[in-house]
């Protein structure tokens, strides 16, 4: 079997921070989910669009959990925001945030399932965009 932590690593330098979309076609396999379908082009789909967004978006690896073929990585990222992310136009603003990607293996050592968890909240709260309740309230159960 393959260091699957090597290769989370590897995955997150070579293709999140360095741009080389080759080694996700080398790491990922072909029913990885990703944007819109699966395998390699479908998860470099996602990276393209977070990159145009913030081209020069960098990630720290900050920990590192293994077992079972399955690598959680704790991160924390920061670029600038050059290129409209969903609804928020560029607004050239730094940010920084942080997050937690998790990877499985197959026995080959190819990522088969990528999730990923970030401060999503954060990161718009430093773009700018307003979060504002509903109109109205909380309502449901528990209100």
């Amino acid at each position: 079997m393959t260091d699957v932590e090597a290769a989370a690593r590897r995955f997150i330098a070579d293709v999140w921070n360095a741009g080389r979309e080759e080694t996700a076609y080398e790491l990922v396999g072909p029913d990885c989910p990703g944007l819109g379908g699966t395998g390699p082009a479908a998860t470099l789909a996602w990276h393209r669009e977070r990159r145009a967004a913030f081209p020069d978006l960098r990630y720290k690896i900050v920990d590192v959990v293994t077992g079972g073929g399955r690598v959680a990585v704790h991160w924390r990222a920061a670029g600038t925001q050059t290129g409209q992310f969903g609804p928020v136009p560029p607004t050239g603003q730094v940010v920084s945030y942080s997050g937690a990607t998790f990877l499985r293996f197959d026995d080959a050592g190819l990522i088969v399932d990528v999730w990923s968890c970030n401060e999503l909240f954060q990161l718009l709260q430093q773009l700018g965009v307003e979060m504002l309740p509903p109109p109205g309230g909380v309502t449901g159960p528990g209100a």
